[in-house]
């Protein structure tokens, strides 16, 4: 006789999982990604393209997607030529960078003070205040561009440097309070404590040990109001209708109807003013994520 031993039964899950495999939903994200980078990167490289041709190279009816005589001559005639043209850009780079780095200064420093003010000080109101600034953010900005204009005439303060860089603190201060706040609400508070016990008063504790330790967040908000600050057309174009005060995407746009203006002296021009912006969201986009994502894990 054989004996057959039988072991324990072995049961097998019926419920086990299986790797997803890439579905449509897979490949349709896949190709609105591309779709959506295309749509993003097509306009830029013909803009560079065009900035590098002659006049007319780029007026030839045959289609060129790559320069075959590539030239530098038009940027050349942006930042040394006499003419009117070149002359109005360098004077539009100039507003443009003076009224965004004012813009960013004078916000950051506000925004610092009263994100401080939100997260550290207890007051009546406090969160009443500070849900109304952050109120503020839910309104479309354009629904206040007339009274603020109204407000600049009255003051005399339209085509003037003061007047932008006003409206600009006044659209950016709710957001970069926001983002400041949620710095300073992640630092421990024990360190503000220890500070105030050894004998500090709030604005000693604030410079001294508060601000190095939210250096990150100061940086972050610098960068979101200089760059929101940048890429402005409808408030300036409206608060500005003298060459003195239009930043450079207020005169790029407008000379583009003149039909003297060689269309690649101007496509100079806008790959010139996408170069700021790109670069500093290309340089330091970990300050820029990092900000807005300030406090998120708790």
């Amino acid at each position: 006789m054989t004996a057959v031993l039988a072991g324990p039964a072995v049961v097998r899950p019926t419920g086990r999982r299986q790797r997803r495999r890439p579905g449509r939903l897979g490949t349709g994200r896949t190709i609105g990604l591309v779709l959506a980078v295309l749509w993003s990167i097509v306009p830029i490289y013909w803009a560079v393209k065009t900035s590098l041709q002659t006049e007319a190279d780029a007026r030839s009816t045959d289609t060129q997607y790559v320069p075959l005589s590539p030239t530098l001559k038009n940027y050349a005639n942006l930042l040394t030529a006499d003419s009117d043209v070149p002359a109005q850009i360098r004077r539009s780079a100039l507003n443009i960078v003076v009224e965004c780095g004012a813009a960013t200064i004078v916000t950051v420093l506000l925004a610092t003070l009263a994100a401080y003010a939100f997260a550290r000080l207890q007051f009546r109101g406090r969160n009443v205040f500070f849900y109304a600034v952050l109120a503020t953010m839910a309104f479309p900005p354009y629904t206040t561009l007339i009274p603020l204009y109204r407000i600049m005439s009255l003051f005399g303060l339209v085509n003037t440097y003061t007047g932008i860089v006003l409206v600009y603190v006044s659209g950016f201060l709710p957001l970069a309070t926001w983002v400041l706040h949620n710095y300073f609400a992640s630092i421990p508070q024990g360190i503000e404590e220890a500070g105030l016990i050894d004998g500090a008063s709030r604005l000693q504790v604030l410079r001294h040990l508060l601000l190095p330790l939210a250096v990150p967040g100061i940086i972050s908000t610098a960068l979101i109001t200089f760059l929101f600050a940048w890429g402005q057309f409808l408030f300036p174009l409206v608060l500005s209708s003298d060459l003195s005060t239009q930043p450079l995407t207020v005169v790029i746009a407008a000379l583009q109807g003149r039909h003297v203006v060689p269309s690649t002296l101007l496509n100079a021009a806008g790959v010139l003013a996408i170069i700021v912006p790109a670069a500093l969201a290309l340089t330091f986009n970990r300050y820029i994520v990092n900000g807005l994502l300030a406090g998120s894990s708790k």
